[in-house]
């Protein structure tokens, strides 16, 4: 199934402010059991958005009514742990496409751009100044540009540019899967094989 294409996104932002956000913190293991990638959203930090009561924590940033929109800010060294792709779902289906933080683990990176969300890895100073400007302004606006590869605090006029794998960013512009991506090569690789 083809994924939304990325190129532009201009929003507020949910913010986070955790160092070491693991994977069994994103998306608890006793949510695994799912067969489709449907329905994972809900859960999506489960432990620390509802008490053992199954009640709503009022203060944790994903039931905070002030903070809305589809970037997800997170402090340094986000998506550590279990490789599970789950945790990519699960952010994805609750409505982010993109995350923003000074350090992702390898494997989460891989996974989330492979299922369509944006991990923009920004530095130390850049992040603290976007949580900064996040707790003055829980309306604060954030430019993530895929296409020319950068990020913008559009109130402050502060942009900071990030790295993504070319091949990932293909797919991404695209909405391409690695299949699709193949695909796309068809009439090239016919070339090729009637030149040979």
């Amino acid at each position: 199934m083809e994924k939304p294409k990325f190129k532009h996104l201009v929003t507020t932002c949910v913010p986070i402010k955790i160092e070491n956000v693991d994977t069994d913190q994103i998306i608890p293991a006793r949510f695994l059991k799912a067969t489709t990638r449907d329905g994972f959203g809900q859960n999506l930090f489960a432990d620390w958005k509802k008490d053992a009561n199954g009640n709503p924590k009022p203060d944790f940033p994903l039931n905070d009514t002030r903070y809305a929109g589809a970037i997800l800010v997170s402090g340094k060294n986000f998506g550590s742990g279990s490789s599970r792709e789950h945790a990519a779902w699960s952010i994805y289906d609750y409505g982010f496409r993109v995350v923003v933080s000074s350090f992702f683990a390898d494997i989460f990176k891989s996974n989330s751009l492979n299922n369509g969300l944006l991990v923009v890895q920004v530095s130390d100073a850049f992040l603290e100044i976007l949580f900064n400007a996040i707790e003055k302004d829980n309306q604060t606006k954030v430019e993530v540009d895929l296409e020319n590869q950068f990020i913008k605090i559009i109130d402050l006029n502060l942009s900071e540019s990030f790295e993504i794998n070319p091949y990932k960013k293909i797919c991404l512009l695209n909405g391409y899967d690695d299949i699709d991506f193949v695909l796309s090569l068809k009439d090239k690789i016919e070339a090729f094989e009637t030149k040979n």
